[in-house]
This record gives structure tokens, sequence and C-alpha cells, in this order.
């Protein structure tokens, strides 16, 4: 489908405050003939991307995406942007090369991640994101490489997938879940979320399914981030994105799951958090910390945003910029393990 019929349906989460956050004093205050690079780690159908381009035209957007047909749609809708937007094909970890390949002097002047699964990805029935459709269980962000969901139901023990269940769904029946699908699967393996659905309706007792939303939400989402890695892939993201901003420059996180704010409270908690002594009178120079706090811990969207973008409701948005000059390289090496 063509990106201009998909576009309306994507609707940005908290886009205006996003933009005033990412217009921060390298972005503000650059000088007249420059263009400060913003980096889009979750690229997606480019909502975010298009919104910074709009409203900062004196900005350059790189957009990041490890989805090749995210890719294609959201260059199909920022074209108009000319050279002032750039896709590349990634994982948002490789931050650190990509901004070393696509930013002259390499620093940028603000890096935005809006975690979790894109509607593009949801509204595909073939990559098996969603639960309201039965669809091959697939669920790869990138999807010409790596496990599936299938091969997670299929191959993983008892133990590991209540482990997944628990720690990335928080789903409270998680061990009796586990235990249906290995006793299913020796019957015939999973390859259809249809099978899966009809499986935890059976096992959810009536009562919880009547509370907290759709019965498979905490399922379906547990294994898109095992199957993804997500929770591993941001560790090392946002260091290495706190890593690529200069002077002024800020990262702006928006998470939906309370292990992704989590990462991202102590990832900008540590980078704003003094070691001096309490007890001291003053901060001696240079002993500051490189990073302060822009929002006073998470923001949440508004009753008005939440009623007309359900994905709002979740949302946990922080923000740190940069005020002192980087001393060590925080990126990491090439080809780290993933």
């Amino acid at each position: 489908m063509a990106a201009a019929e998909r576009a309306p349906e994507h609707v940005p989460v908290l886009l205006e405050r996003c933009v005033e956050l990412l217009t921060g004093p390298a972005v503000a205050d650059a000088p007249a003939g420059s263009r400060p690079v913003v980096v889009d780690c979750t690229l997606g159908l480019g909502g975010h991307s298009e919104g910074i381009l709009e409203r900062l035209p004196e900005v350059r957007v790189v957009g990041i995406d490890r989805d090749p047909d995210a890719l294609t749609l959201a260059g199909e809708r920022l074209a108009r942007f000319g050279d002032r937007f750039t896709g590349v094909h990634a994982v948002y970890d490789e931050i650190a090369d990509v901004v070393a390949d696509e930013v002259p002097d390499g620093v940028a002047a603000g890096v935005l991640f809006d975690l979790g699964v894109s509607s593009m990805q949801l509204d595909r029935r073939e990559r098996g994101f969603a639960y309201a459709e039965d669809a091959p269980l697939d669920m790869r962000m990138n999807g010409t490489e790596g496990r599936t969901a299938a091969d997670v139901l299929n191959t993983y023990s008892a133990a590991e997938l209540t482990r997944v269940l628990r720690d990335f769904g928080e789903e409270k029946f998680a061990r009796k879940i586990a235990g249906a699908i290995v006793r299913e699967r020796e019957v015939e393996p999973f390859t259809r979320s249809g099978r899966l659905v009809e499986l935890l309706y059976a096992e959810i007792p009536a009562p919880a399914r009547r509370t907290g939303g759709h019965p498979a939400k905490r399922t379906f989402q547990a294994l898109r981030m095992e199957v993804n890695d997500e929770l591993a892939v941001l560790r090392r993201a946002l260091p290495a994105a706190l890593g690529v901003v200069g002077v002024g420059g800020r990262v702006v996180v928006e998470s939906y799951h309370s292990l992704e704010d989590r990462l991202t409270k102590q990832a900008l908690t540590e980078v704003t958090r003094s070691d001096v002594p309490p007890d001291l009178p003053f901060v001696p120079e240079g002993s500051e910390p490189p990073f302060r706090l822009v929002t006073r811990g998470a923001e949440k969207a508004g009753e008005a945003e939440t009623r007309s973008n359900p994905r709002a409701a979740s949302v946990r948005l922080r923000a740190a910029e940069r005020v002192r000059p980087q001393q060590t390289s925080l990126r990491p090496s090439r080809g780290a393990a993933r």
C-alpha cells in the first residue's frame, strides 16, 4: 500500500512536546547557515520526523529503522524534504556508526526514541504483530532475519516461556500459559496467531479477561520484545545516543513499557547525577555531571490526546541535555554481539 494511503493512520504521540524538547541550544542557537542533525532512532512511518522537518526548517533528520518496509514508506512520505532527510537501514543501537557515517562532524544536535511497535507493523497482517487477526506468528521487525515468534513458542522450555511472559508481558498467568503452550505444541507446532489467541482465552480465567484489555495483549507484547531483543538493544542504544550528542544536544525518549522506562530513567540518572559529596559547599570545576534533566520525572500525554490516540495512554516521556563536553567515548565497538 502506498505511503500516502497509510500516513493518516499514523498519529505521532506527543509530537509537539517532542519537537519542543528537541529544540535545545544545539538547534535553537545553531549558527546561521548550519544544518544541525536530529537522529530519529525509530523512524517507523516517519510521523515524528515529518513533524520535526516541518517545524524546524533549519534541521536535517537522519532516520533509523531495522524494518526495510518502514524505510520505504517513510522515504516516500518524506521525499518532499529532499536532502534534509536521510533514511538508514540499521538497528538503533548502531547509532554511533550511523552518526559517524551520516553527520559531517560526527555530532548530533538531538536524538529521539519512540519505542515499541509501529502502526505499520500492526496494520500488516502478514507480520503477525496483531492479535485481532489470524496470521503467521512472525513478529520480526526486520522480517528478513532472526527467529520468529513461532520459533520461540515451539522451542523455548516452559521456564523460559514463563520468564518471557512474566518479565516482558507482566502476565500474571505466565506459568499457566507457558505450560499450556508446551502441552499443545506436542500435538501440533504453533504457526499462526489465531491458535495462540484461542489458547489464551482458554487459559486466562474469565474474571481476568474482563479487565485490562484484550487477553492476548500481554503475551503478544512479550513475544515481540523477545523476538526483537528489544531491551538488550535499548540497553546498548541509550549510552550510545548520549555519546553522540554535542553540548546543547538533547536525547528524548518515549517509552510505553515499564521496563523500557526503567532503563531510560537509569541511563539518564547515571549521566545527570553528581559524584561530589552532598556536604561539599561547592562543585569543583569539571566535576559537574555531563547532562541535565529537561523533564521532571516522566511526562504523560494529556487527556485530550489519550482520547483521540489510545496509544498515548501508556507513554512516558523523558529527556536530558548535554551541558559538558564528552571526555571519553561512549561509542560501542563495531560488530558487538547482539
